[in-house]
């Protein structure tokens, strides 16, 4: 017999059964044996086409440079509360990659500051003790050292930094918060900035982007789109400390001309012209021409032996006019900074020229670099 829903009842009421009914026949299909239940089939996977060019170029680079990039721990030493035991234990990790085959690794020397000693780990996850070679803390660099197979340290591949472009792609590749093989992108953002190394000194020439760097991606490389390093990636500028899109790095070819030296000679030898330059206030209280006014020439060192002469008092009390180092090989230095970067392009024993005021006279002279003894 059918049974028919009432037409009186209330449309609500209809609604109340026609529910209670749904439930009934889903609490006899969950009844029903399993064999007997309908089949839940996956839904198809939509065919994708082929990578588009760029993704093929950002996979192609990671593969190519991974295995050179490597994750730096910096250690420090613990003394147990118990016994006189040390021990040393991580204090903070960076990255680094492979200069050489030799095991040499660049990286920033802020990731190894004050650290009493590192462990390098390389791609295939093996771990290093690795010794330091040489720092250049006026530009944040620093050479570790490592022992390890020679086909486990391929050395990255170098590009320069002269002819980059504003707009063309970069990515960087790192440990950033510990999270290694991590790679980003982007493009340089701008160029020829200036930043601040941890002693204080200016990094020109550095290289802006806004690749995603964070704490842990200092010491890595920032890459072009051929793979090959442009830079390394030493600082952000973020009020959170987390990338804001602004980081920067310095430029390879100030690395390139760096590196080699602390490997040959484990420290950066600063040739010297023997002055002691005057404080910054000096040239404008006497109203001297930009440059590098000179209160002190070293006896016998290369500044005296060229002629040149400090300010000094005289007998009577008034200022003796000296030398203001205005250039170095036509290279207009403005200050005691200028006057050490240009300085640091040479080694000692190449003759330089400088550019010389004096009482209103300006003359070049010749000089010798000799070798610094700091």
């Amino acid at each position: 017999m059918t049974h028919r829903m009432p037409s009186t009842l209330p449309i609500a009421g209809r609604r109340l059964l026609l529910q209670l009914g749904a439930l009934g026949c889903l609490s006899a299909a969950a009844g029903l044996p399993a064999a007997a239940r309908p089949e839940a089939a996956p839904r198809a996977v939509a065919p994708r086409g082929p990578l588009a060019a760029d993704e093929l170029n950002n996979i192609a680079v990671f593969k190519a440079v991974s295995p050179s990039v490597v994750n730096i721990t910096a250690l420090g030493v613990e003394r147990d509360f118990f016994s006189p035991r040390v021990t040393q234990v991580p204090r903070g990790t960076g990255t680094g990659f492979v200069w050489d085959e030799a095991g040499h690794i660049v990286t920033n020397f802020h990731v190894i500051q004050e650290a009493s000693g590192a462990r390098v780990t390389l791609s295939d996850q093996s771990s290093h003790k690795a010794s330091l070679v040489g720092v250049f803390p006026d530009r944040d660099l620093a050479v570790l050292k490592i022992e390890a197979p020679r086909g486990k340290l391929p050395p990255i591949a170098l590009g320069t930094s002269k002819d980059l472009q504003v707009g063309q792609k970069v990515y960087a590749l790192g440990n950033p918060f510990g999270l290694d093989q991590t790679l980003t992108t982007g493009i340089v953002s701008a160029l020829n900035r200036e930043i601040e190394s941890v002693t204080r000194r200016t990094i020109r020439g550095a290289i802006q982007t806004d690749a995603a760097i964070n704490p842990g991606n200092s010491g890595g490389p920032l890459l072009d789109s051929a793979g090959r390093v442009i830079g390394v990636n030493t600082s952000i500028y973020s009020p959170s400390g987390a990338s804001a899109g602004i980081g920067f790095a310095i430029p390879v070819d100030e690395v390139n001309r760096i590196v080699p030296r602390l490997i040959r000679d484990g420290r950066m030898v600063r040739p010297a012209l023997g002055v002691t330059a005057g404080p910054e206030n000096m040239g404008r209280a006497l109203g001297l021409p930009k440059g590098v006014p000179l209160v002190g020439v070293a006896p016998g060192g290369p500044a005296q032996k060229a002629g040149l002469r400090p300010f000094a008092r005289g007998a009577q009390g008034g200022i003796v006019a000296g030398d203001v180092i205005q250039a170095i090989d036509d290279t207009p230095v403005a200050d005691l900074d200028d006057m050490l970067t240009e300085l640091e392009r040479h080694q000692p024993g190449d003759r330089v020229s400088l550019t010389l005021w004096r009482a209103g006279a300006v003359r070049k002279q010749a000089v010798v670099l000799a070798e610094s003894e700091d």
